[in-house]
């Protein structure tokens, strides 16, 4: 008995180790691209914000926390952040909702609303910078659609990018228009995963359609409503692409995000030092709000 515990424990420890090894060979090249492209990345920003350097030049002065000094009394990052929030809640409160009524439409019609799904998920298929660029041509003061239609009625010229009061939402709506077909098809997915018998059973039931939905998908799809809002949160504090190409944050800094503050601090006035100081604020807020949310989110979905 005690040979045949001896040759048992054996194997089982060889097995453990053959199963740590190939554990370790399969996880090594992931481990190995998330170290070089992501965490040493990271950590080297961190390490530039400390320094004052044009990004070009060799001279590197390192000069402590006088970056990190400058962003905290920075306005215009001040701003940019708010601006960053701003269209963070608006997105939840235009994206979630209107995404959710699309898939909730696409799940009644079935494959009768084939067309419209397809129509409805172009946007998303279509690069940020042709967007921002068709945006911009289509809003334009002088020869824009907008102000072509209102000149065609004895209107004058609108112009939605070059007033500061207007700017910042209709990029908004824009951003919007792009993602809710991301957050549709979230939804939609959603509803596939909801047993078809628990509908039938709440229409033998005499339940309508609105209480069938408010009673039992509602409840279903909340953990994936959780996860669209987050990702909506996270990714509305870190736009660009669109925001760059349509306005380039004007007029003024009306537009101004801080991840477009960070190109034009780095890349246009080549203070790469204050502009690596701005995407570690950058970095620092979106982890902080990020875990916030998953956390708040989490605790109301339990309860």
């Amino acid at each position: 008995m005690t040979g045949n515990r001896i040759i048992t424990l054996s194997l089982q420890n060889a097995r453990r180790r053959e199963v740590r090894i190939a554990s370790a060979a399969f996880l090594f090249p992931a481990l190995f691209f998330l170290a070089v492209f992501i965490a040493y990345p990271i950590i080297d920003s961190f390490i530039t914000s400390t320094t004052q350097w044009s990004g070009i030049s060799q001279d590197r002065k390192f000069i402590g926390l006088d970056n990190w000094k400058q962003l905290i009394m920075d306005r215009n990052f001040r701003m940019a952040f708010g601006n960053n929030v701003i269209i963070m809640f608006m997105s939840l409160l235009f994206q979630v909702p209107f995404a959710l009524a699309l898939a909730t439409f696409l799940d009644i019609t079935g494959r009768k609303g084939f067309v419209f799904k397809v129509v409805w998920f172009l946007p998303y298929l279509i690069s940020s910078v042709a967007i921002g660029i068709l945006f911009k041509f289509a809003l334009d003061a002088n020869y824009g659609l907008i102000s072509s239609i209102s000149k065609l009625f004895g209107g004058g010229s609108v112009d939605l990018l070059g007033r500061p009061g207007y700017a910042l939402f209709t990029v908004i709506g824009v951003v919007c228009w792009q993602y809710i077909p991301f957050y549709m098809v979230l939804y939609l997915a959603a509803y596939g995963t909801i047993p078809v018998e628990l509908y039938e059973a709440a229409c033998i039931d005499g339940a309508t359609r609105g209480q069938y939905f408010r009673r039992i998908s509602l409840p279903l799809l909340k953990p994936t409503i959780i996860s669209g809002a987050t990702i909506s949160i996270i990714g509305s504090l870190k736009y660009f692409d669109l925001v760059f190409v349509m306005t380039g944050g004007g007029p003024g800094v009306s537009t101004e995000l801080m991840a477009t503050m960070m190109y034009k601090t780095s890349f246009v006035k080549f203070n790469m030092g204050y502009g690596a100081a701005v995407a570690c604020g950058m970095f620092l807020l979106i982890t902080i709000i990020a875990m916030i949310t998953i956390t708040a989110l989490n605790k109301r979905a339990e309860l």
